[in-house]
């Protein structure tokens, strides 16, 4: 019964819970916010609506309306098949074309990369070194080699 009570006491001195703001502008024209009230000297309050945790209910569906997809909508643009075919044979055109340029850019990185895995400089007597010269052209290698396996793959999906 104390439990209760004390329950009820609690709920009936706790209201809706209101953050408190306040809008700051410094002598350059800065604004700065702030809900810590011993920062806020000098500032104003900002006067905000309460927020609502409550989701709104559900709007009911005009009279008359379908309830259709957007993409199933009477008035979506449909393309005719032999336009969809002339789209997916330019798409298939220039991801190959990409895919010739890409492989192209791979060659010459694995070609630097090799130039300069058989490079030794003198200053170099640490292996570490070599390390940190060799990484640049690594990842321009995993670059292209990642560029090349995305587009083998874009044009696989092609129908």
């Amino acid at each position: 019964m104390r439990f209760f009570m004390f329950s009820l006491l609690l709920l009936g001195v706790s209201g809706p819970v209101r953050a408190e703001i306040w809008e700051c502008v410094d002598s350059n024209g800065n604004k700065r916010f702030t809900n810590v009230k011993s920062e806020a000297a000098g500032c104003k309050p900002m006067n905000l609506p309460p927020v609502s945790t409550v989701p709104a209910p559900p709007r009911p569906p005009a009279k008359g309306a379908e309830a259709k997809p957007p993409a199933a909508a009477g008035n979506f643009p449909k393309v005719d098949a032999p336009t969809q075919q002339q789209r997916d044979a330019e798409r298939r055109k220039i991801l190959e074309q990409e895919l010739a340029s890409e492989q192209k850019l791979l060659d010459q990185a694995k070609k630097d990369l090799a130039e300069q895995e058989a490079t030794r400089l003198g200053s170099e007597r640490n292996y570490q070194r070599v390390l940190d010269r060799l990484e640049p052209f690594k990842k321009k290698v995993a670059l292209h080699e990642n560029n090349v396996a995305n587009l083998r793959k874009e044009l696989s999906t092609l129908r």
